[in-house]
């Protein structure tokens, strides 16, 4: 049985379009998630869930030389950092047919717990990303 989409993550459209055309599948932070599993993608802004994947793994912390051997999967290149980063690797991205809307709580900036109606409606969309049962955790790229 597939496991519900409870949490949706918040991404700028810039880089939410890369992750959905699936040429940016590491999605770079300043901390690690412990978070595995199927997840939302929210559209900053937007009030609207966009897109599905999942979360398989945590990279990191990197250093900016890691991160430039993989802007590949990062989606850039970096002439430095301003701290620890972390890549959050993504699988399975896929856009919906049609995007769900879902209310923003106050303060939310990295997650938002998606209410039951939001979950209900993720659940029978046909994008949702296919689930694994692995996921690791490395400390380096």
């Amino acid at each position: 049985m597939d496991r519900p989409i409870t949490h949706g993550l918040l991404i700028k459209q810039y880089w939410l379009d890369k992750i959905l055309a699936r040429t940016k599948t590491w999605e770079i932070r300043s901390r690690a998630t412990a978070r595995r599993g199927p997840i939302a993608l929210i559209q900053s802004k937007s009030g609207q869930v966009i897109g599905t994947c999942e979360v398989v793994d945590v990279v990191g912390p990197l250093t900016a030389a890691e991160l430039n051997r993989n802007h590949r999967r990062a989606g850039f290149r970096t002439d430095g950092l301003k701290g620890p980063t972390y890549a959050w690797v993504l699988r399975g991205a896929r856009r919906l047919p049609k995007p769900v809307r879902y209310r923003h709580p106050q303060g939310a900036v990295i997650w938002v717990k998606l209410e039951p109606r939001v979950v209900r409606a993720l659940q029978g969309s046909r994008a949702a990303a296919p689930l694994s049962t692995k996921g690791r955790t490395r400390r380096r790229a």
